[in-house]
């Protein structure tokens, strides 16, 4: 379930209104006044909850789940496990983003009191002018924040915190020690989309973002919150000036980021772990403990543990160096440019 400091729960609700909504079809017309109470990906669905298969590689999942309805193709719909009720659309992703919109909603900071009542502050915490503090927010001793910046519902933030100027801070839990410089936005939407039958939807964000003891987050820098589970960056990271962090992301302990690094959606980074200035790396690698990627290298692999990669895309160092040194030659070569 989605955390209900930063999510309100609009349900039960029965297939059947998800169905028409949907546009789906319930594959036994009788399933329509079973109800769901929320959305879940298949590895956490649960009976009271609805999930999607979209690609048939995911088929195991699907039979191991324990969802009790699912949003599936025609093709697919023999998958559906005994007991887990089938609706069937052409496009299972996007039903499952109207379902999620449904059944959850953000928590909204509403009225004009830019402070709200029910927020929580222990001693000492000093908050700059312009500051504004979302219903049930928490704020530990001794922390400091900048003038402007914007703290959503929910929001804990841990004790000795440094948050800067014109920072956002939402759906998002901090430790102690934590550093966040100015402009920088924790916690918005992570880039998901699906295509409808109406075009390109929105896949609702139901994740966090959570900062461990220690970490700086650089300025302007972004870190969106998880689309099914946490953003996660491990203590005592360090993060530079206009980083970007994608939904998803599980970051280790004491690694570094130069500005410009791009992480993209559901990667694992390990522990020690670090990145030169406008390094990139795409969806669902994983990079090893003490791993280190060079500047400006663009990462499609894993890389294993304590390997030192650069280039584009992105390899082993010295085969990339040798490589670079070989076209070099080559392109020096008397007549290479005639």
């Amino acid at each position: 379930m989605p955390d209900p400091r930063f999510f309100e729960d609009l349900g039960p609700v029965t297939l059947a209104e998800l169905a028409s909504l949907t546009g789906a079809e319930l594959l036994a017309p009788d399933d329509g006044a079973r109800q769901v109470r929320a959305v879940a990906v298949l590895a956490s669905a649960q009976p009271d909850t609805i999930s999607f298969l979209s690609d048939r590689k995911h088929a195991a999942e699907l039979a191991s789940s324990k969802a009790g309805a699912v949003f599936l193709t025609q093709r697919d719909a023999d998958l559906a496990p005994e007991g887990c009720a089938a609706l069937i659309t052409p496009v299972p992703q996007a039903a499952y983003a109207g379902a999620a919109n449904r059944l959850h909603r953000p928590r909204r900071h509403l009225g004009d009191q830019a402070v709200s009542a029910d927020a929580v502050f222990e001693e000492d915490v000093v908050l700059a002018p312009g500051v504004v503090v979302g219903p049930g927010a928490r704020i530990g001793a001794r922390t400091l924040v900048g003038a402007n910046t914007v703290i959503g519902p929910g929001v804990t933030i841990g004790r000795d915190c440094v948050i800067g100027a014109n920072v956002t801070l939402g759906f998002a839990l901090l430790g102690d020690r934590v550093r966040i410089l100015a402009g920088a936005v924790i916690g918005e939407p992570g880039f998901g989309a699906a295509g409808g039958t109406k075009g390109v939807v929105d896949i609702p964000q139901l994740g966090r973002v959570i900062l461990q003891d220690g970490v700086t987050v650089g300025a302007n820098s972004c870190i969106d919150r998880g689309a099914f589970d946490d953003t996660s960056i491990g203590e005592n990271t360090k993060i530079d000036n206009l980083v970007q962090i994608a939904h998803n992301v599980r970051v280790g302990r004491n690694c570094v980021m130069a500005a410009h690094t791009g992480i993209s959606g559901s990667v694992t980074i390990g522990d020690g772990a670090a990145f030169g200035g406008r390094a990139g790396v795409a969806d669902h690698v994983s990079i090893g403990d003490g791993a280190q990627v060079a500047a400006a290298a663009g990462v499609f692999r894993d890389i294993p543990a304590g390997e030192t990669w650069g280039g584009f895309p992105g390899q082993p160092i010295r085969r990339w160096m040798r490589e670079v040194a070989w076209l070099s030659r080559s392109a020096n070569r008397k007549g290479a440019d005639k």
